[in-house]
């Protein structure tokens, strides 16, 4: 009888683990239908966890790889907007954490594309997520592999300041540490129609428990600044409900899908000041 429980039991975590480490590789995010924000920016992430690409004549940038588990809804995404995963020629990462960079091995193994990151981000990438400036107790996890992801080639290190060009598609990296190292935010000129427009993906600006390194304060207090002086007719983040995804496409659906609910300029100074204020109470994520 006790091996008969034994076993009950021993399949039982099996299938536990099982469905827990399945429920971790995609975060519990869900579909979201994807959608043109601007130009030819467009929304390609789940729920909350955010992708965005760019497309263009000479092949599409695609910011972000989300979870290890969502990369697959990401290439649906984009493929149910009538572009190619094929087309993709370059991936780009804000930061190197799970929920963001566990995708871009995969998504690289189905477009072909080269990774351009940050040198602080890349070397966390190419180590599946093991970051230095994260507790040893964390870094245990990702020893274990638990909470590492595959790890993508990095083709490209990129510096502060940088102008990239895919074809027509034009982008500034903008190293706006803190969050991580490397956490980078990208300035992006897009054309919607006769309109001229900038939009701007902000990288994280929260603290993390469990991530520290000495310039961390100093690299926040930059990146306020950099982020504060940006002039961002559109703006997105890495998690949707930040930059409000669901409310401004339903605007948009009703609108005959303009851009015009997209474009939130206050919103972007008042994302920038609540982060601030938020870090300056000393909170942490």
């Amino acid at each position: 009888m006790w091996r008969v429980l034994l076993a009950l039991v021993a399949v039982g975590a099996v299938t536990l683990f099982g469905k827990w480490r399945e429920a971790s590789r995609s975060g519990g995010q869900q579909p979201a239908e994807p959608f043109r924000i601007a130009g030819d920016l467009y929304y390609v992430g789940a729920n909350d966890v955010a992708a965005f690409l760019i497309a263009g004549s000479e092949g599409h940038v695609l910011i972000d790889g989300g979870y290890p588990g969502t990369a697959p809804l990401i290439a649906a995404s984009i493929e149910g907007l009538g572009f190619d995963v094929a087309d993709v020629a370059v991936l780009l990462n804000s930061e190197p954490h799970y929920d963001h960079a566990g995708g871009l091995a995969e998504l690289q193994a189905r477009s072909g594309a080269e990774l351009w990151a940050s040198h602080a981000s890349a070397d966390v990438l190419e180590a599946g997520g093991t970051d230095p400036d994260v507790a040893l107790p964390i870094r245990l996890l990702m020893w274990t592999g638990l909470i590492r992801y595959p790890a993508p080639r990095v083709d490209r290190r990129v510096a502060d300041g940088d102008t990239l060009r895919v074809g027509p598609i034009e982008l500034i990296a903008h190293v706006t540490g803190g969050h991580t190292r490397g956490c980078t935010s990208w300035e992006i000129p897009l054309r919607d129609g006769d309109q001229a427009l900038t939009a701007v993906s902000a990288c994280s600006l929260a603290r993390m428990g469990g991530t520290a390194y000495p310039e961390q304060a100093a690299d926040f207090e930059r990146s306020f600044r950099v982020l504060r002086g940006l002039l961002a007719d559109v703006w997105v983040t890495s998690h949707a409900r930040l930059f409000g995804r669901y409310r401004k496409f339903q605007a948009s659906t009703q609108a005959g899908g303009s851009p015009a609910p997209f474009i939130d300029p206050e919103g972007y100074r008042a994302y920038v000041d609540s982060a601030e204020a938020r870090y300056r109470r000393g909170v942490v994520h």
